[in-house]
């Protein structure tokens, strides 16, 4: 029953292993069963942190979110500061490009006009999860700094 249900949710979508063991513990599977379980899983190649981890990355990235937040939301999924870094470097995304189509997006395709509109603009950004030499790009929008 148990690898039914584990099959049944990397069916649906990829998972690290920590959020099946979360997802199985909360239906009342033991400990013990479940790591084993996920053991076989493993064993089998039908749950495999790296595809979870490439999956992630490419879904936050198409939502417009930056490295920053992506490897933060990796690491609360059970994934390792190393693996999440490393698999970021290597994802092939332009980070800056995502920054400034996040910024039209949201903000249209006009330069802050001000200060107070570039502040605004750099918060909403940081909050995405962009670093600020990303944010500096996206918010340069003719090339021009100032």
């Amino acid at each position: 029953m148990c690898r039914r249900q584990a099959l049944g949710l990397l069916a649906r979508r990829e998972h690290s292993r920590l959020e099946l063991e979360n997802k199985l513990a909360d239906r009342s599977f033991d400990a013990e069963f479940i790591c084993s379980t996920l053991d076989q899983l493993q064993e089998e190649g039908l749950l495999v942190e790296t595809r979870f981890v490439e999956e992630f990355i490419r879904s936050r990235a198409f939502k417009r979110n930056g490295p920053i937040r992506i490897r933060a939301e990796l690491l609360e999924r059970g994934i390792g500061e190393h693996e999440a870094r490393s698999a970021l470097a290597v994802a092939g995304f332009d980070w800056s490009g995502l920054a400034g189509a996040a910024r039209t997006k949201r903000f249209g395709i006009n330069a802050p006009g001000d200060l107070k509109e570039r502040v605004r603009q750099i918060r909403f950004l940081r909050y995405r999860g962009f670093e600020m030499a990303q944010i500096n790009a996206a918010l340069d929008l003719d090339g021009n700094s100032d």
